[in-house]
């Protein structure tokens, strides 16, 4: 029986989304974008690298093919299925995103907060300071969690009072530190503000601890955690759970799910180290059983913070690292490579940019095929479902 690995790039969007400027996004392309960066000489940091964009695995699988970014002869035509796929959900946001790759699309808006400041209701954090007794927060505004941390860590530290801040997402993140404030703390914390956020429709409450002592020395730790809502409908980890397949969830798929069709959750600090943690699921992982990863760099640490040298360094680490998956495939395996949204870092601010995302799917045997633009990310789900021979969702279409 066949194995599925589905990956997803996070924020690794290839522009041109139908609806895109009814999110004000017309004209982002994050993969585009870097790449002519890079061409141009504006990707490169002293000490990180320098030159043209070069990643030869992955466009051996098509991606610049599927991004409308290669010319005939120019790059190889793909060593398996090579494509796009549109947004249909209403938002551009993480659970959005990875819900639709999983078969659900998102019908319904989610609840945002203003911009403004403060951004949270009173009532809000009245309710939330009540019923955890912390002495009060700081920040209450939109804001990039690194800025916010430096800005406020040390007030934080002082005043035993966390950092509530949200962003363009339907979301509450919560920044503390792991010691002074205690991480389990931090988790009470969220969990608490998450029954709180849960009548304002809000996607997600973030725990996002740090460590340091001066906003020289603060930086995040991979003790990240999303308290998030289950997904509206039985999606492809849920349905390969029930036909009794193991799931195992490389880094935060398991919290974008709520846990949900999950036999296993493996994390590491990075995305180097979260390859290393799928490589390792992929050789544990039995005849019919799906490996579901997400690898968060490229969206937190440079997507985020509009870091073209430090996103295009990560794209060719994560790409000279692509033999060893391709060593570890069996035959009758598929790999699917995909994104879950965009976040040009040549984009003005710091939020999501809606964007069509690539989709490469590859295993022994495949042969080279162009599967087009397809209408919906659900397309990945069904195939992935197709081939493991899991029953048919009510969204997509596979492509296999």
């Amino acid at each position: 029986m066949p194995r599925a690995i589905l990956i997803v790039m996070d924020s690794v969007g290839i522009g041109l989304a139908p609806d895109a400027a009814s999110f004000g996004d017309a004209g982002a392309d994050t993969f585009g974008h870097i790449l002519d960066a890079c061409a141009q000489g504006h990707g490169d940091r002293d000490g990180l690298r320098s030159g043209p964009l070069t990643l030869p695995n992955l466009a051996a699988l098509g991606l610049h093919r599927a991004a409308g970014r290669a010319g005939a002869g120019d790059i190889p035509a793909g060593a398996g299925l090579y494509g796009s796929a549109a947004e249909v959900s209403r938002g551009k946001d993480t659970p959005s995103g990875h819900w639709e790759i999983a078969g659900v699309p998102v019908a319904f808006d989610w609840g945002y907060f203003p911009h403004t400041v403060p951004t949270f209701p009173a009532e809000l954090i009245a309710e939330i300071l009540d019923d955890t007794g912390i002495p009060g927060i700081l920040g209450d505004r939109h804001a990039s969690g690194t800025e916010i941390i430096e800005t406020l860590g040390e007030e934080s530290i002082r005043t035993g009072r966390p950092i509530f801040y949200t962003s363009g997402d339907s979301v509450l993140q919560i920044a503390a530190h792991e010691t002074h404030f205690g991480l389990e703390r931090l988790y009470d914390l969220c969990a608490a503000a998450r029954r709180h956020v849960d009548p304002l429709n809000i996607g997600r409450v973030i725990a996002r601890p740090f460590l340091g002592e001066d906003a020289m020395s603060f930086r995040r730790t991979a003790n990240r955690r999303d308290y998030s809502v289950p997904p509206p409908e039985a999606t492809l980890l849920d349905r390969a759970s029930e036909a009794g397949r193991r799931t195992i969830a490389i880094g935060k798929i398991g919290d974008i799910f709520a846990h949900r069709g999950i036999s296993e959750v493996r994390k590491g600090d990075g995305n180097m180290a979260l390859f290393d943690a799928m490589l390792g699921g992929i050789e544990d992982a039995g005849e019919g059983d799906l490996v579901f990863a997400n690898f968060v760099d490229f969206d937190s640490l440079f997507g985020h913070r509009r870091d073209v040298p430090g996103y295009a360094s990560a794209l060719e680490a994560f790409d000279a690292r692509l033999p060893e998956l391709f060593a570890v495939l069996r035959p009758g395996d598929v790999a699917v490579l995909t994104a879950d949204h965009g976040c040009d870092p040549t984009w003005p601010g710091t939020d999501h940019t809606r964007e069509r995302v690539p989709v490469l799917a590859f295993g022994p045997g495949f042969a080279p095929r162009d599967i087009g633009c397809r209408p919906t990310f659900a397309d990945i789900g069904e195939s992935v479902a197709a081939h493991l021979g899991l029953p048919k969702g009510a969204h997509g279409t596979s492509f296999l």
